[in-house]
């Protein structure tokens, strides 16, 4: 009994003093996408708020799992967080054994952002609009090839369920990553990848990439003369990535709540939300009650479209 009220006490304690140092968060992408980019814009603003340092760890490999499964694992003290979203309700609905179950093992602490998804291929591409595409599909069924982060990944899903909306079939070329798939894009040995803005600006504005559509309800006003994928023979179709910060379960209720009421503050800063802005984002903050209530609504959603596209469980 002794033992147990000393634990007790000491868990109280440290929540109290939370944070009292550096602050890890996992990111199961590789340096540069979107989820890389927009989780770092939000961490530094976050150390201000909690008056601590919040370090980004790049922790890639098979489509996410590796960072997911590594963050599992770590003390349930909310210094280890991991910033993902869609992929971590993707990889357990793709996986036969994805090691993890994301509302037993993890905490969704808060939503912080989300962004449409960019249909793009490179600068020297022959298509001018997303219909081309769809057109050179149709006349070369099985023919045409398209790039992706990895089998379940995000830009793999948005990719598939765009072409199942639009009856065609692709050849799917999986990478090791957005950044791995990137230079295949722009040299044309793939037709297309979808990705967000955020990870594809460079190259658009560089000229080595060109946009053709953007997954959004209306058009981003970074890219105005981008159409929508509704706006180009897919009525209603729209897609969007968006993140969270996890942490492990058993995260003492009162760390999450200073990390969601910080998450808040950040968000409501009108020079971050500008940042996130310009890079094709926007904020998207939800307590943790509603986090977890839209976390359990996109595993079912996920669930029911992977099943729905026929995409085989490795």
């Amino acid at each position: 009994m002794l033992v147990a009220a000393t634990c007790a006490y000491s868990n109280i304690a440290s929540s109290a003093d939370f944070p009292s140092r550096t602050i890890r968060i996992i990111v199961p992408v590789s340096a540069g996408g979107w989820g890389d980019v927009t989780t770092r814009v939000v961490a530094q603003k976050l150390g201000d708020v909690l008056g601590q340092s919040v370090l980004v760890d790049n922790r890639t490999g098979a489509g996410g799992l590796v960072g997911i499964r590594y963050t599992k694992e770590q003390p349930a003290d909310g210094y280890t967080l991991m910033s993902t979203g869609s992929t971590i309700s993707i990889q357990e609905s793709v996986n036969k054994e994805p090691g993890y179950d994301a509302l037993k093992d993890f905490t969704l602490v808060g939503t912080f952002a989300r962004s449409p998804a960019l249909v793009i291929a490179g600068a020297k591409s022959t298509y001018k609009s997303l219909g081309d595409l769809v057109a050179d599909a149709k006349a070369h069924p099985g023919q045409i090839s398209f790039g992706s982060a990895g089998i379940g990944t995000t830009t793999h899903i948005a990719a598939a369920m765009m072409l199942k909306q639009a009856n065609i079939q692709m050849q799917h070329v999986p990478y090791k990553g957005n950044g791995a798939a990137m230079p295949d894009v722009i040299a044309g040995r793939v037709s297309f990848m979808v990705d967000a803005y955020g990870s594809s600006a460079a190259g658009l504005h560089g000229g080595l990439l060109k946009a053709l559509a953007v997954t959004s309800d209306s058009r981003l006003p970074v890219l105005p003369d981008v159409p929508t994928t509704a706006q180009q023979g897919l009525p209603g179709f729209t897609y969007y990535y968006w993140l969270g910060l996890f942490a492990p379960a058993g995260t003492p209720k009162e760390v999450v709540k200073k990390i969601n009421d910080a998450l808040e503050k950040v968000l409501s800063v009108p020079a971050l939300k500008a940042k996130l802005e310009a890079q094709g984002t926007e904020p998207f903050y939800k307590t943790t009650a509603d986090s977890t209530a839209f976390l359990k609504k996109d595993l079912t959603d996920n669930q029911e479209m992977i099943r729905t596209m026929g995409v085989p469980k490795q």
